[in-house]
């Protein structure tokens, strides 16, 4: 089973994602933790292009987010790092190089994968569709910055724009809790699962 949560930046898709994959027993996809990969490896190697890079090193997932083995973590999260992502992830070159990676990782077993573009062109065939959002005031509390210029550019870019799937279920999480909104997602997933084929 795939389940596909999107939404804009301080939507809360990374906590509602891991808590969900959990009780799912299911693994968890962050998709911005690798554009966040090749962001900080286009910092830190300015003679390759960010496509270059994203075709080139090896990022692994899990607990900790590596790049050719280095543990990266806590780097990608720098406000530097994050600005940069932002950028490298309106090339499509780029795009093509992860989403490939994303589908690959897909292709087996039961997930729960997070990004802006999962449910409509990474995995546009997910048993279920998510998309998170809130209030600007609300995200951008939670994230500790403003979120309108990163909502610009997510929803304008020429490659994968952020919006939500056709078919996708919209939750607003501005007057809910954390809980909550595992909880409803986790009730979706149930009704979702029940009504396929596979369960």
């Amino acid at each position: 089973m795939i389940v596909a949560v999107d939404g804009p930046a301080g939507a809360g898709k990374s906590s509602v994602s891991r808590l969900v994959a959990a009780r799912l027993q299911a693994r968890y996809l962050d998709s911005g933790a690798m554009y966040r990969c090749v962001a900080l490896a286009s910092l830190e190697d300015p003679d390759h292009t960010p496509a270059e890079l994203a075709a080139s090193i090896q990022i692994e997932l899990g607990s900790r987010v590596r790049i050719d083995g280095r543990d990266v973590s806590a780097a990608i999260r720098r406000a530097e790092v994050s600005a940069r992502a932002s950028e490298v992830a309106t090339d499509p070159d780029v795009r093509a190089a992860l989403v490939a990676q994303q589908r690959e990782l897909l292709a087996t077993g039961d997930w729960v994968a997070e990004g802006r573009d999962i449910g409509t062109v990474v995995a546009p065939h997910a048993d279920l569709k998510i998309f998170l959002t809130g209030s600007p005031a609300e995200r951008a509390r939670r994230r500790g910055e403003p979120v309108n210029e990163r909502d610009v550019r997510d929803r304008t870019r020429v490659h994968s724009p952020l919006q939500a799937a056709p078919d996708a279920t919209v939750i607003d999480t501005t007057d809910l809790s954390l809980e909550q909104v595992v909880e409803r997602v986790v009730e979706l997933a149930a009704t979702a699962n029940g009504g396929s084929q596979d369960a």
